[in-house]
């Protein structure tokens, strides 16, 4: 059994339907970053949307609700690496190179499959440590594939590496949708206050990945697409 750092699960035990209104979460630990993130990004919006969805991922009662349904776990991830990191890497200032995609992409890929896998993703749910290392990877690593998208200068390369991620993520969430047993210990239980079983929980948050996580990345290509058509002719109408 892994040693765990600080034992305990962020935002606290999981919540029944009852009391999750309740369930903000004000910690200051947490307020103070954001706060000076959205200081520091005051001036783009962009960046203030990015500090909003990770609001709501962080502070609302989302966050308590993720620790009982796996499902909630997973509009969780899909709002950080398809909506807050996206924002977050047309927010950033490019003062160099963002480096290759394909390598942002291998890294990024491998970071969210590897915390869905069954013993990484409940000791992070058991490890306030492990948990903030999970939350820091999946969303810096989302940020440096985007930006090495949307910074880069090869808008065909860029929605091909797009529609990648667009594939790996629905690939992981049709694995989930199917699996015939409930993978996480972290989520027996409490679905049931929820009135679904352990495996219904699953099977939805696959779902949730497999297809409305796939609208974000539907979006960017896009507008890589949109953004390669008007260089291409731009050249030419003029």
């Amino acid at each position: 059994m892994a040693v765990e750092i600080i034992p305990g699960s962020y935002c606290g035990t999981p919540p029944g339907p009852g009391a999750i209104w309740q369930s903000w979460n004000l910690d200051p630990v947490l307020l103070g970053p954001l706060l000076i993130m959205g200081l520091a990004l005051r001036r783009n919006p962009r960046g203030l949307a990015a500090v909003a969805v990770l609001a709501i991922a962080f502070v609302s009662p989302l966050c308590a609700m993720a620790v009982a349904l796996f499902s909630a776990r997973v509009v969780h991830h899909v709002l950080l690496v398809a909506v807050a990191a996206p924002l977050l890497a047309a927010a950033l200032p490019t003062r160099r190179g963002p480096g290759p995609a394909p390598l942002h992409f291998l890294i990024s890929t491998a970071i969210l499959w590897v915390w869905h896998l069954p013993a990484a993703y409940d000791l992070a749910l058991r490890d306030i440590a492990v948990y903030w290392v999970m939350q820091i990877t999946l969303l810096a690593t989302a940020t440096l594939f985007w930006r090495a998208l949307l910074a880069g200068r090869d808008s065909v390369g860029g929605v091909l590496w797009a529609m990648a991620g667009l594939i790996q993520m629905g690939l992981l969430g049709a694995i989930l949708t199917l699996a015939p047993e409930p993978l996480y210990a972290s989520h027996a239980q409490a679905p049931l206050l929820w009135g679904l079983s352990p495996l219904a929980d699953q099977q939805l948050g696959g779902l949730i990945m497999w297809v409305p996580a796939m609208l974000p990345y539907a979006a960017i290509i896009a507008l890589l697409a949109r953004r390669g058509w008007r260089g291409a002719t731009g050249p030419a109408a003029a």
